[in-house]
């Protein structure tokens, strides 16, 4: 993720412990326009394709009224319970997991060891991961795959997929990061999921036939969502939030490029407006 006020990383970490209520999504009963999500193909995996509408949330009591085909929610704190009646409403399910930093509320921290915990990266909790050791690596986050897949998600969003390009506290280069971010596709690939690179932009032509579908934060703020367009060319879908600017800032650039956008706010909760 892009890194945000100390404040906010606190707050956020917070509603991600306790799963407090928010405030109602800014949606109506009308499903918003687009695609619908595709059928998965015998013996195949989801696809989802350009321009289909989403919901993503992270934090707070899952809202589970929004009139949209793709729901991104967190993989330990949605159960499988949960996942089973949004599919049966015919909705499909990414499954977020953070597969390049440590996450010290997580069940499972205590089975990493110290030696792959590195620099805090802006978020209260978290360190990033040392990506260069695989065979410490590929374990855990194998068992947080099975969990998605257990659970009956459709697709993964691995988070902090990019750590070569920030402070980590090891030499991580973009062939580690490379190496690193293949594994977390194939072990997705393995499960039959679907697989989305979280943004990462400058590896995007080298990682684009590993990966199923993008997930981009803030690249209009940024100036870069033009970088995104080897996906939609290639009939894959980009799922694309905005936090400081509206969408009348960024609406009309992303249907041009036919993004699934809108606008959220830091803490990943219900509330959203889309383009």
């Amino acid at each position: 993720m892009k890194r945000f006020p100390a404040a906010v990383a606190a707050v956020t970490g917070l509603l991600l412990l306790t799963a407090a209520c928010t405030a109602t999504p800014d949606d109506d009963e009308t499903p918003e326009p687009g695609p619908s999500p595709s059928s998965t193909p015998p013996g195949g995996r989801w696809q989802p394709r350009p321009g289909t509408p989403w919901q993503w949330q992270l934090t707070g009591k899952l809202d589970t009224s929004v009139k949209v085909p793709v729901y991104d929610i967190d993989g330990f704190n949605t159960t499988k319970e949960q996942v089973a009646s949004l599919r049966a409403a015919g909705r499909r399910t990414i499954c977020y997991v953070s597969t390049g930093a440590w996450e010290d509320f997580r069940p499972d921290a205590a089975a990493f060891p110290q030696s792959l915990l590195g620099e805090d990266n802006g978020w209260e909790g978290e360190r990033w991961l040392d990506i260069r050791q695989t065979a410490a690596l590929e374990p855990l986050m194998a068992q947080r795959l099975d969990m998605c897949r257990a659970k009956g998600f459709d697709a993964v969003e691995p988070d902090n997929m990019d750590g070569y390009r920030n402070t980590t506290g090891f030499p991580l280069t973009a062939g580690h990061q490379l190496a690193y971010n293949r594994l977390i596709a194939r072990l997705a690939h393995e499960r039959g999921m679907a697989v989305g690179l979280k943004n990462d932009l400058d590896q995007i032509p080298e990682l684009l036939g590993d990966f199923d579908f993008a997930v981009n934060e803030q690249c209009a703020e940024y100036e870069e969502c033009d970088r995104l367009t080897p996906f939609v060319k290639a009939d894959k879908a980009v799922f694309h939030v905005e936090y400081e600017r509206s969408p009348k800032e960024f609406c009309t650039g992303s249907k041009k490029l036919n993004l699934s956008s809108m606008q959220k706010k830091y803490d990943l909760d219900a509330w959203r407006k889309p383009c």
